[in-house]
């Protein structure tokens, strides 16, 4: 019972990663507050994930949210601490691929929305809650990555530059908050089996590149890495196991993460796992 007491908001949590989130939450102690645009398969899972809590005193609360309008953002966080007095961590998970294409030929219209439900909706959750966490001297906040924010993803732009904005944001927040009590870290959760996945490939090789469609079209059939990897990687952070721990772009699957505790002060004044500009004597290059 990681997480016995807690109140957490978790978002996009109507499938997918956010629903492995919310379900390991829920089974190590926490409220809960799913929060997403699909208000009918959103209260599904709630009331999937309330059916097996294991206390009967555990809340699992459904609230439809579109995190990239402020005033839902607004009455999702309110309405958290009315139900449950409190709230000590936030997952911000949602989030879109966008169009697909070269930048020049998509869509302007649907590569802006990307951008709003990925950056500004991590952006405008965190607003909402700092204040809360604040008063209360502590709190986990959680964000997402992606494949999009630590190398180029030709044809998927507005997913990667987002998801890149996303973790730096993360550490600028981290920075922001230090010594507060409230610790801000990314998560990289691998390559996920999600409707993310199935987009690419409706799309097609010719939309998204042949390279591209050719590694989905693998990860499908070798079935990619499953949604509890990130999910414990996730609870890890939200619980006070990782306290202390922050300003961190995490991979699930090729950090060794379970044993960061060991490390916080090596890793506090380092730039290990964090975003950082190649020069040419990291790569060994000479003068010469």
């Amino acid at each position: 019972m990681k997480l016995h007491g807690r109140a957490a908001i978790v978002t996009g949590a109507n499938r997918g990663l956010g629903q492995a989130i919310a379900a390991d939450f829920v089974r190590e102690g926490a409220h809960v507050v799913l929060a997403a645009r699909d208000a009918e398969a959103l209260r599904g899972v709630a009331s999937e994930l309330a059916a097996k809590r294991p206390m009967p005193e555990q809340q699992v609360l459904a609230e439809p949210t579109d995190v990239s309008r402020a005033e839902e953002v607004e009455r999702l966080v309110g309405r958290t601490v009315d139900a449950l007095g409190r709230l000590d961590i936030l997952v911000c998970n949602a989030g879109v691929y966008g169009p697909t294409g070269a930048i020049e030929v998509v869509d302007w219209g649907e590569w802006v929305r990307a951008v709003e439900i990925n950056l500004f909706g991590t952006v405008l959750c965190c607003r909402a809650v700092l204040p809360i966490m604040q008063r209360q001297g502590s709190g986990k906040i959680v964000t997402l990555s992606g494949g999009g924010a630590t190398a180029p993803l030709p044809r998927i732009s507005a997913y990667a530059a987002s998801k890149a904005a996303v973790v730096r944001f993360t550490e600028t927040l981290a920075k922001e908050v230090e010594n507060t009590g409230i610790d801000v870290n990314a998560v990289a959760p691998g390559a996920l089996n999600t409707r993310l996945l199935d987009e690419i490939l409706e799309a097609g090789p010719e939309q998204v590149g042949a390279a591209f469609y050719e590694r989905a079209l693998r990860q499908k059939t070798e079935g990619g890495t499953p949604l509890d990897v990130g999910a414990e990687l996730v609870t890890f952070l939200a619980s006070s196991e990782s306290d202390g721990i922050s300003g961190r772009l995490i991979s699930a699957v090729w950090d060794d993460w379970r044993d960061l505790p060991k490390q916080r002060e090596r890793l506090a004044p380092s730039d290990v796992y964090t975003l950082r500009r190649i020069v040419p004597s990291d790569r060994g290059w000479s003068d010469g």
